[in-house]
């Protein structure tokens, strides 16, 4: 006899169970654990904002800030959860860092502003306050179904959560941080005061002067000729800590294809148009005094060059949100979706489920939607030639349109963040799409000059800055779901957060341009040339279009051929060949140790603490030539002279100190692989 079979009720979703109960009375939102996450805050951010300027890049703040914090706190007997706010304060300055320095010097760089001078400085506090606030209220909307949504895996938010429950190895971590912190400010330090010389260049000859250049087709011979000939530069990796450890970090692929960029610019385009328009420019010269060709070279690179990576960078940009085209419409779908049903929740019993309540989110919406307004009013008025309702116009349009966007791209942004972490987050291929729609709106309002530059960069400054901390702040909201932390709590720590590095981020920004000055070779500032070039070519008609077409048409040429990153390869073109150069090599670098690891029989565990004490390592001297480059630009912006040997360093000098780098970027890691039978710790994802 058979026995009939039913069906049983669907099995539910097992509960989530955070590692701290909500029922567990737990110190948390203390004076210290603040006070520790907003000096990181500052100093992370800072570092970042000087890695930013000068590599195109920065590094996702979340693992350095649990290590730290986890270290300072255990001194203090503190709890995992004032562990979970010391790094949620301390990693969003990274966040707000991101999104400053990706257009607050482009004002500078599109001749709007004379520089970060004083005058400056609560118009730029403004664009990055009005902005992380935006990015925070938006996600605190958004935090309780995305943070829930079993389909976002948040990688870098569970391994950052990971770090703290295994807090037991968190003192051999952060030896391993700060003891590189040290070594790489020492070695920064050494070739700022000549020890060697940290950037080696060398000319190279392409030819003999004078070489003609004949020019045939197949119906005649001799159509023309063409003087021809002249010399190049050729650059040698830099000796900076900061570039090696971004390398190692992204590894040999991102690194070789960033370099690749950079190989394009200075092995053929640079060579070339110097063989055959060099000679015909020394001839220009007025009076007979040609300019040297070394000077030759770098003119034909900042004039021709780089507005063609330009040109790339933008279609690297624009294909990079092509291709997440299905998460960004996924992520503007459940924008909508999630606030409707942030909107209709209940009020949360238990702590872990209790966010700011809807009554202060809103309100500070329509706080930051009027200040917008005001702020935006003073950059179209500014201009002066404008009626009293054209520029209302343009402002309460630039604020509408911040706001929408602003919204959708923070919920994109946590989307993102949530798939493939926050260091792949595309911030600056978000403010791209901002700062093209607003300038069209302006160009259509009929605002148009410095005004209109100005009202362009200041929307896409508040959209990036709100984009890139609304991702920082998902993630940091999904580590404190998964270890019990309450999201209230962290959401005021990071609005306390965003406003102290806000006001902190001003200084190292301006002591980096007072020293080097934006757009330089030793402060390139990537994105922030892209988006002056652009909002200055729309609305001001000032672009050299021809070349960015080239760069655009370059673009397509690289997706066809299916290149990884056309925006990495961009960037790659657009910054110094030493700086690409040290990244590759530090991608290397990476390629080398993983290939020593393997072959050791180190087991699981120990090639986990290879990776982690790696990305210590890395991260310590990015680091650590970033405070020390911050003071060493203080000094030199201040008119003081750094070098204390009046040398010519020879070339060896800088080979050795190479060496040096290389040889601890691989036995750091190698020396902390530990023995077979400890456990295996949480790997660092970055």
């Amino acid at each position: 006899m058979s026995t009939p079979t039913t069906a049983g009720p669907a099995t539910a979703p097992k509960k989530h169970t955070p590692y701290v109960p909500p029922t567990m009375e737990m110190k948390e939102f203390t004076l210290r654990a603040l006070l520790i996450g907003l000096v990181m805050t500052a100093i992370l951010g800072s570092a970042n904002a000087y890695l930013g300027l000068k590599a195109g890049m920065t590094i996702a703040a979340t693992y350095p800030a649990a290590v730290i914090g986890m270290a300072l706190l255990r001194l203090m007997k503190g709890s995992l959860l004032e562990e979970n706010i010391a790094r949620t304060v301390g990693s969003i300055g990274e966040s707000v860092a991101a999104g400053a320095i990706f257009t607050i010097p482009a004002f500078i760089m599109a001749g709007l502003w004379p520089g970060l001078v004083r005058e400056k400085y609560w118009t730029a506090v403004a664009l990055m306050v009005i902005g992380g606030t935006l990015g925070i209220l938006f996600v605190t909307l958004l935090r309780r179904v995305m943070v829930e949504d079993t389909e976002l895996p948040f990688p870098e938010s569970v391994a950052a959560s990971e770090i703290h429950k295994a807090g037991q190895q968190g003192s051999r971590a952060a030896k391993i941080l700060f003891a590189n912190m040290g070594f790489g400010g020492f070695m920064y330090l050494l070739g700022a005061v000549n020890v060697f010389s940290a950037n080696n260049t060398f000319p190279v000859n392409i030819s003999a002067l004078g070489k003609k250049l004949l020019l045939r087709t197949s119906t005649n011979p001799n159509v023309a000729t063409a003087v021809t000939g002249g010399a190049t530069i050729f650059t040698t990796p830099d000796v900076s800590p900061a570039y090696l450890g971004v390398g190692y970090i992204i590894g040999p692929r991102l690194a070789s294809l960033n370099f690749a960029g950079g190989v394009l610019a200075w092995g053929l385009l640079v060579p070339l148009l110097t063989f055959v328009l060099g000679p015909t420019i020394q001839a220009a010269q007025p009076d007979g005094h040609p300019l040297s060709w070394t000077l030759l070279a770098s003119a034909i690179y900042f004039s021709v060059v780089r507005p063609i990576a330009v040109g790339g960078m933008l279609v690297g940009a624009s294909y990079t949100l092509f291709k997440m085209r299905r998460q960004l419409g996924a992520g503007m779908a459940r924008a909508i979706t999630d606030l409707k049903k942030s909107a209709a929740a209940h009020q949360a019993s238990h702590r872990t489920d209790r966010d700011l309540s809807s009554k202060i989110i809103f309100t500070g919406v329509g706080v930051v939607f009027l200040a917008m307004i005001a702020l935006y009013y003073f950059f179209i008025g500014g201009a002066g030639n404008l009626s009293s309702s054209e520029i209302i116009t343009g402002a309460v349009v630039a604020a509408v349109v911040m706001i929408v966007l602003g919204f959708f791209f923070a919920a994109v942004s946590g989307n993102l963040v949530g798939m493939i972490g926050s260091s792949n987050n595309p911030v600056s291929g978000l403010t791209l799409c901002t700062l093209v729609i607003a300038a069209l709106l302006m160009v259509a309002l009929g605002v148009s000059g410095t005004g209109g530059v100005t009202a362009v960069l200041g929307i896409a400054a508040v959209v990036c800055v709100s984009s890139a901390v609304a991702g920082e702040m998902l993630q940091d909201l999904k580590v404190g779901y998964i270890l019990g932390g309450t999201p209230a709590k962290m959401q005021v720590g990071d609005l306390l957060g965003v406003v102290v590095a806000s006001l902190v981020l001003f200084f190292p920004l301006a002591i980096l341009d007072r020293a080097y000055h934006f757009g330089s070779p030793t402060l390139p500032a990537p994105q922030a040339g892209l988006m002056a070039m652009l909002a200055r070519g729309i609305v001001g008609g000032d672009m050299a279009w021809p070349l960015v077409i080239v760069g655009i048409l370059m673009g397509f040429a690289l997706i066809m051929i299916e290149v990884r990153s056309v925006m990495l390869f961009a960037v790659g073109m657009y910054l110094p060949l030493g700086t690409t150069f040290a990244i590759f090599l530090g991608g290397v670098i990476r390629w080398v140790t993983d290939k020593l690891r393997d072959r050791r029989g180190l087991n699981d565990a120990q090639k986990a603490r290879v990776d982690n004490a790696g990305v210590l390592t890395a991260s310590g001297l990015i680091a650590g030539e970033a405070l020390c480059g911050l003071a060493i630009a203080g000094l030199v912006g201040s008119g003081h002279n750094v070098t204390l040997f009046s040398w010519a360093p020879p070339f060896v000098a800088a080979l050795i100190a190479l060496l040096v780098l290389v040889g601890a970027l691989i036995k750091v890691p190698l020396a902390n692989a530990g023995s077979p039978d400890e456990p295996a710790p949480p790997t660092a994802i970055m």
